[in-house]
């Protein structure tokens, strides 16, 4: 594990201070300055402070610092005052997407430690304060359960944890000390812990500004999870060290988003694929060009060259590019916001980060790339000799731009979440009509990606997609990673030590859509 880069210190890129640090300056020097939009809510830097101060005293009255906060909610307010509360305790805060369920759940909350965990009561109709209860029955050391917006029941209100016992906590923290453990899919099944320090965050926000035209005064519309690496930064990062604001959705609505950025005059947004066509197309239904936006972020897999040629000629006054990074590290290209072809046609040149290509598999090293992993186990080939990420994605150079050609691990990324097939595929294999099943990513011009079960079955029948979903999700599996298309097979090609080839399947699938 990672713990000082004495050439980060050098470049300016890592600091003596931290967020903590940063949250505090703000509050003094800018007090009413709004650094976050909720619906009718707008915290200001002076609100926002005092908030997390009060909270951080209840966790540090609680919990040991260095303990786990997790979080599971949407892109509520809230949701800052943890982030920032955590910080401020000297915790280790852990983003958890709302969209996971049961299974995913218990084993986040067990392998991570939490100590405390947040959730809505409920949101998009589903029962957290419920699903806790069934998952802290599980663990050996449960979390204790903070429920925002909405009734406890036997856990802990939001509002009158407030009113609690207040600890002491630390006034400075040490900036290269893991301050953040986000879980990522891998192609192993169990999901990783990577770890990020205020210096990893801080370096990766440094790169941001100076590359994405940020100015103080700027606004950034999050629509993104802010459970992602992308929304948490730019919901929890960038206002206090970039002085922007965020405004935050709920959920996603297109139309709705073209409103909200015009009426916050909003300058910045990043987004997988889906969220770009779908705002262009609402901005030509309304009839509006958003001229206060500066910089569209276009990331994750099936960037279609001609989207961001079509948003660049819309959002005439903007720069809309495309990028390439990961939880391990993010944002490895800036995107080339000066040339519109190289913005469309590659994924952009190399920020702080160094990329080499390895037989055409893209390995990044930078000041912004994780400290390490929760397990030590998950690092064994995860660097290679001089400290490169191995990122499993493959890419050439154009010029001095960076292509991602395709990915030789299996993860699929769809609408922007990455989903392992293993891990879906170790649950369907139980379902009673499946003796054999493969899933695989298939290019999809909406999505990025869609996830195709190759199912080779008990019977003359297989399982329809429904009949997929509904085994998932009474299995406890989060509703997003059941795959939408079957392909019913009479076996699976493998080799001669009984590997699935999904190259192959992958393959076979494409030449039949094509045909």
């Amino acid at each position: 594990m990672r713990t000082r880069d004495d050439d980060a210190y050098a470049r300016g890129l890592w600091v003596d201070t931290t967020l903590a640090d940063a949250l505090r300056e703000a509050a003094a020097q800018t007090p009413d300055r709004t650094v976050l939009v909720d619906g009718d809510i707008r915290l200001t830097c002076a609100e926002l402070a005092a908030q997390a101060d009060i909270l951080a005293g209840v966790l540090a009255a609680r919990m040991p610092a260095g303990s786990v906060v997790s979080f599971m909610l949407p892109n509520w307010q809230e949701a800052a005052v943890v982030y920032h509360a955590a910080t401020l305790a000297g915790m280790v805060v852990n983003p958890i997407l709302p969209s996971l369920r049961d299974h995913e759940l218990t084993f986040i909350l067990g392998d991570s430690d939490s100590r405390i965990i947040f959730v809505p009561g409920s949101f998009r109709g589903h029962d957290y304060a419920s699903m806790l209860s069934r998952v802290g029955a599980t663990l050996d050391a449960p979390p204790e359960v903070v429920v925002v917006r909405g009734e406890p029941g036997p856990h802990t209100g939001y509002s009158g944890l407030f009113d609690g016992p207040s600890g002491d906590y630390p006034t400075t923290l040490d900036p290269d000390a893991v301050r953040m453990i986000m879980y990522t899919s891998g192609t192993t099944g169990r999901p990783k812990g990577v770890l990020h320090s205020h210096n990893t965050l801080h370096a990766l926000i440094r790169q941001i500004r100076d590359n994405w035209r940020i100015l103080p005064g700027d606004k950034f519309l999050v629509p993104s999870p802010i459970a992602h690496i992308g929304g948490s930064i730019y919901a929890f990062e960038c206002p206090l060290l970039t002085g922007s604001t965020a405004v935050l959705m709920e959920s996603w609505d297109a139309a709705a988003a073209v409103r909200l950025m015009a009426s916050e005059r909003c300058t910045h947004m990043a987004g997988a694929t889906p969220f770009l066509e779908q705002i262009l197309a609402a901005a030509q239904a309304a009839d509006t060009r958003l001229p206060d936006l500066k910089v569209f972020i276009c990331g994750g897999a099936g960037v279609p060259p001609s989207l961001i040629r079509r948003a660049t000629a819309y959002f005439d006054g903007a720069a809309v590019t495309r990028v390439y990074g990961s939880t391990e590290v993010p944002v490895t290209t800036v995107g080339a916001l000066d040339d519109a072809d190289r913005a469309a046609d590659t994924d952009g040149r190399p920020g702080i980060a160094g990329i080499r290509l390895v037989d055409g598999e893209i390995r990044a090293r930078g000041p912004q790339m994780l400290v390490g992993y929760r397990h030590q186990e998950d690092e064994v080939g995860a660097f290679d000799e001089s400290g490169f990420v191995r990122t499993g994605d493959l890419g050439r150079w154009q010029g001095d731009c960076l292509v991602v050609t395709g990915r030789a691990k299996d993860v699929i990324i769809r609408n922007g979440e990455n989903i392992s097939p293993k891990e879906v595929e170790d649950v369907l294999v139980n379902h009673p009509g499946i003796a054999e099943v493969a899933i695989v990513g298939i290019p999809d011009a909406r999505t990025g990606e869609r996830a195709c079960a190759v199912i080779v079955p008990t019977s003359t029948t297989g399982p329809a997609v429904s009949d997929l979903g509904e085994f998932l999700e009474a299995h406890g599996m989060a509703r997003f990673k059941a795959p939408e298309q079957v392909a019913i097979w009479d076996a699976l090609p493998k080799n001669d030590a009984g590997k699935v080839l999904k190259h192959s399947i992958r393959a076979t699938l494409s030449a039949s859509e094509d045909g």
